[in-house]
């Protein structure tokens, strides 16, 4: 893939925002932990370009290591890459430190690809606020399409769609999707093999490649439905 291409292409993130996005309501399934999934989204996207690699670490566990011939064009991504340039990391630490400060930004670029608008509207004649609203380009169809084809439909993956398939069911977002992906025992049963990194000779990608994001997805898995210490 070309500069250039990485630069226009959207992330995982971008996509996995896009169809969480709930056209009919204006809202993102899963908000109030949405960090977590943007996050893997975005260690997903290192590990599949390339960009990180996984030494081990204590107790079985993966830390996350920059490749430093290999930094990302796309800034987003960098972001996260220059935070594991410095040193490697645990995959739950990344989650915590990088996820907070990603809602934003990505919104801000389906905004500007036009796959979601911003409108404000008055409340009582009083009250602004902004409503997010589908942008009509047929971006978001097209990803729903691509996953229920893998889960509904039995067919093989791309490696792309293979982590963004399991990142959505790591959210437990699956469900709120049920209108355009039935929400079955056999899709259910798909889904976790997606997430345990079971994604067929289809998903051309190496197996440590799979094997860290399994692991990005299992901890996204146990981060959205841990409840914080308090």
């Amino acid at each position: 893939m070309s500069p250039d291409d990485q630069r226009t292409r959207p992330t995982i993130a971008e996509d996995l925002m896009l169809l969480l996005f709930q056209p009919d309501s204006g809202t993102i399934a899963g908000e109030g932990t949405l960090f977590y999934p943007l996050a893997g989204a975005v260690l997903a996207d290192l590990s599949l370009g390339g960009h990180v690699t996984a030494t081990p670490g204590k107790l079985g566990t993966l830390r996350l290591e920059a490749v430093s011939e290999a930094p990302p064009q796309d800034d987003i991504l960098r972001s996260t890459w220059d935070y594991l340039a410095s040193k490697p990391r645990g995959v739950q630490t990344v989650l915590a430190a990088v996820g907070p400060s990603l809602r934003q930004p990505v919104l801000d670029r389906l905004v500007a690809r036009g796959d979601i608008r911003r409108r404000r509207r008055k409340t009582l004649g009083l009250f602004t606020s902004t409503i997010l609203e589908d942008g009509g380009t047929g971006s978001r169809s097209a990803l729903i399409s691509a996953v229920r084809q893998v889960l509904v439909d039995g067919d093989e993956p791309t490696a792309r769609v293979a982590a963004l398939t399991a990142l959505i069911s790591a959210t437990g977002a699956l469900p709120q999707l049920d209108r355009e992906i039935p929400w079955t025992s056999p899709v259910i049963a798909r889904a976790k093999e997606l997430e345990n990194g079971n994604w067929g000779a289809g998903a051309a990608a190496e197996a440590v490649t799979r094997t860290v994001a399994a692991t990005v997805v299992n901890s996204v898995a146990v981060a959205v439905t841990t409840p914080p210490k308090t």
